[in-house]
């Protein structure tokens, strides 16, 4: 009883409600493009964007930006369309590219922060911007409508595109013999992982945005094996885990990044277990 009315204690404040909602949503989108982006073999792009997003959130502190968004969004979005390009580039391989951009966003926005932050704490700032913060739990009531906003836009685009995400996530060839304009579905695909990236580092910071596209994905691909299958459950089980990280965080009072990871680490680990007796039945 005690742990329930603590709870309850807990959530009756707006400032957790807010968090609340806004993981969940992030949670929702990402596992929704993240399917897709693991069977396309590209997930690594979450963790390049993720550093691309860490430069530009450096450069916005630096510049003293009321609404960090208006700079890391586009700059991620741009570079999310940037890495597509190079998956036809026979020079530049597209894991190549993802490697040169992570690592020089990461270094140019950590010298950045080195250079002009007016921070006692550099340190402390960069390690919260990586690994999350508690910032998840200072969201304003306008931060809450623009997840709100983005995450609402990726559904209905995700719902409305299903049949050529679907087509092209096997084979791009044949979608484009089909008629679909597979470019285009590519490019569309990227921007919304750009987006979804940027709003994820909110909850889990830089380093583990891309834990959030992967883990519920690879744990929903252990028990089901259609398509519709693995999105739905892959949904559930993202919304899940980051309900009981959060939950896990506010008890304990842990990071909240970190312990929603963790727990996707051990849904991942429940499922493969599942998945493995279910063979054997």
């Amino acid at each position: 009883m005690g742990i329930i009315e603590q709870l309850t204690g807990y959530l009756s404040f707006s400032f957790v409600q807010y968090a609340w909602i806004t993981g969940i949503l992030i949670a929702l989108c990402s596992s929704l493009l993240g399917v897709t982006l693991v069977l396309k073999r590209f997930s690594v792009i979450g963790d390049g964007l993720s550093h691309v997003a860490f430069g530009a959130l450096a450069i916005a502190a630096v510049l003293h930006l009321q609404n960090n968004m208006l700079l890391v969004l586009p700059v991620t979005v741009v570079c999310a369309v940037l890495l597509l390009c190079t998956r036809q580039n026979r020079k530049i391989r597209g894991d190549a590219a993802i490697a040169m951009l992570s690592v020089s966003a990461l270094a140019i926005g950590y010298l950045m922060q080195n250079i002009f932050s007016a921070s006692a704490n550099i340190s402390g700032d960069v390690c919260s911007t990586l690994f999350g913060s508690a910032s998840i739990l200072t969201l304003s009531k306008m931060d809450v409508w623009v997840c709100v906003i983005l995450s609402a836009a990726v559904i209905l685009i995700f719902f409305f595109c299903y049949h050529q995400i679907f087509a092209i996530t096997f084979d791009e060839n044949f979608a484009a013999a089909t008629g679909i304009r597979a470019g285009m579905v590519n490019m569309l695909i990227a921007v919304i992982t750009a987006v979804i990236i940027v709003l994820a580092m909110n909850l889990v910071g830089a380093l583990l945005t891309s834990a959030l596209i992967v883990f519920p994905a690879l744990s929903a691909m252990r028990l089901f094996r259609s398509f519709r299958g693995v999105i739905c459950s892959a949904a559930v089980i993202s919304v899940v885990c980051a309900a009981m990280g959060m939950l896990l965080s506010i008890l304990a009072s842990t990071p909240v990044g970190a312990t929603i990871v963790v727990t996707d680490l051990a849904s991942f680990l429940l499922c493969w277990i599942v998945g493995k007796l279910m063979r054997k039945a």
